[in-house]
């Protein structure tokens, strides 16, 4: 008995370093792989047709009698023999598509790394007649950052690819910088639309630290290689300059704004101001009132639409990180099993 007892605590303790050892060799593994993949990433591509259609479907099945759904499914059976025959005829006539894309601007604009990716593959693969839908959500952010974002949209205009912006929440600022660009603008009614305009701020601690008797220095090559400082000492020139490259970047704004669209009065939009989207049509901003959701499902009852995403692998300590939140967040729930969870 004592033999077996020694043998099984043997037993125990190489099973468990084996363990180790194999959780140790799949980590390293993982990041190994995580680091090759980095850079790559993929795209994720989804028929809405079907989608839509799944929803129908499944809406049909709760609401329609049986010999109503019997009649339906062989309608859908009729026209889905229909498609495949058209499929088939090389002379057949080639149904549109539309690619979705979705842009959920941060202040760095973040997305457009993505954005660049998704609009490389569309544009080559994509026919004359074929649309782009951006959806686009941003409340604007840093000047180069939503330049780039724009003219990653350009792109399509230069290839003459039809580009419909959605605006269902907001488009302001650098938003709208990028959503001008569209060949058609569409807005919900409360969304927030314009904007067009530039902030920048600082704040200065030069006075509290001369109070405590520290000094900052500053040397500069040139004028105006620093015009205000967080630290030094401001001066009446250095804000000055500073205004005047603010005025200048407003200008260019203005100016990339007309140039894309040009039935704007570029005077009354371009005062810093935004507009819900009833308020904005009126003003030449958008061109229509409507939703993202409703335009998808009128094209998708003339063209084939497809939802395009770029994805980057998350880097192995974002995915541990993410797994050790859940770990605690299920520790708490069951150390206070609460209804309602407050983090």
């Amino acid at each position: 008995m004592f033999f077996l007892t020694e043998y099984g605590l043997f037993l125990a303790k190489t099973l468990t370093w084996l363990g180790a050892v194999v959780v140790i060799i799949v980590t390293v593994a993982s990041a190994a792989r995580a680091r090759r993949e980095s850079s790559q990433g993929h795209l994720e591509i989804r028929h809405v047709n079907q989608r839509l259609s799944e929803l129908a479907d499944a809406l049909n099945d709760e609401l329609l009698s049986p010999a109503e759904q019997k009649k339906a499914a062989a309608a859908r059976k009729k026209q889905d023999k229909q498609l495949e025959k058209a499929a088939k005829n090389p002379h057949a006539a080639v149904k549109n598509r539309v690619f979705v894309l979705d842009f959920d601007g941060d202040i760095q604009a973040s997305a457009v790394s993505a954005l660049r990716e998704e609009i490389s593959s569309v544009l080559q693969v994509a026919r004359e007649t074929d649309e782009v839908v951006l959806r686009l959500e941003s409340g604007g952010g840093l000047v180069h950052a939503y330049g780039l974002a724009a003219s990653q949209l350009l792109r399509l205009r230069e290839r003459r690819l039809k580009l419909t912006v959605t605006i269902d929440k907001v488009a302001a600022s650098g938003g709208y910088m990028m959503a001008c660009v569209g060949d058609h603008i569409l807005a919900a009614p409360f969304s927030i639309v314009g904007s067009i305009g530039v902030v920048a701020q600082l704040p200065n601690f030069n006075r509290l630290l001369r109070k405590h008797d520290i000094d900052v220095e500053l040397h500069t090559a040139g004028d105006f290689k620093r015009t205000l400082t967080v630290f030094g000492e401001n001066t009446d020139s250095g804000r000055a300059k500073f205004r005047e490259e603010i005025e200048e970047t407003h200008t260019l704004f203005k100016r990339f704004v007309l140039q894309n669209r040009p039935v704007l009065d570029i005077g009354k939009v371009a005062t810093g101001e935004h507009w819900f989207g009833s308020q904005a049509l009126g003003l030449k901003l958008i061109d229509r009132i409507l939703t993202s959701d409703d335009y998808l499902l009128e094209k998708a009852s003339e063209a084939e639409v497809y939802e395009i995403r770029y994805r980057r692998p998350r880097p192995l300590s974002e995915r541990l990180s993410q797994q050790l939140t859940r770990l605690l967040l299920a520790g708490r729930r069951q150390l206070r099993p609460s209804k309602l969870d407050l983090l």
